[in-house]
């Protein structure tokens, strides 16, 4: 588990569930990564008697339609799905949340980058992760601690920035 997430309270270990889960989406055929079943509680948007037992992978893919889907292969989730849009298939909208549990937007990283010439944050993210404020396991859909893809972010705005001086 990343060191921003905090451990699960209910007695399960739930890094040797997630190893387990590794394997391929098979609408797309790319690797996924394996996702606590709690994340996937937390993100449909439908009764949770949909819920395989089996555990779910993650699809990272941007092009693929497919989000979760079932380690026996007998089930796939879509976003319309799940409560939120996921940044992974969305990694340049301005509105979808990168940080789900401090609200970042590539929209609101640029945003400041643009006044500024810099962002925070990742300072502000760690800070938070480091004071336990984070839910990544719950809130992130990819199940752990989104730092990674708000460092892409902030580095795609600030190359965005330079790009457009450059054009002026």
């Amino acid at each position: 588990m990343s060191s921003c997430c905090l451990p699960a309270s209910d007695g399960v270990n739930h890094d040797v569930e997630r190893t387990e889960l590794i394997q391929h989406c098979p609408v797309c055929g790319k690797r996924g990564k394996g996702v606590d079943t709690l994340t996937v509680k937390a993100m449909l948007d439908c009764s949770l008697h949909a819920i395989r037992p089996s555990g779910y992978g993650f699809c990272r893919s941007q092009d693929c339609p497919v989000v979760y889907f079932s380690r026996d292969g007998e089930q796939t989730l879509v976003e319309t799905d799940l409560r939120v849009l996921v940044h992974q298939k969305h990694p340049s909208e301005d509105s979808v949340f990168v940080c789900y549990c401090f609200r970042h937007t590539p929209g609101s990283i640029r945003a400041e980058v643009q006044k500024t010439g810099q962002s925070t944050v990742v300072e502000t993210v760690t800070h938070g992760t480091q004071t336990n404020q984070c839910a990544c396991e719950i809130r992130n859909p990819q199940g752990s601690c989104c730092l990674g893809n708000v460092r892409a972010a902030v580095k795609q705005a600030i190359v965005e920035l330079k790009s457009q001086a450059v054009l002026e």
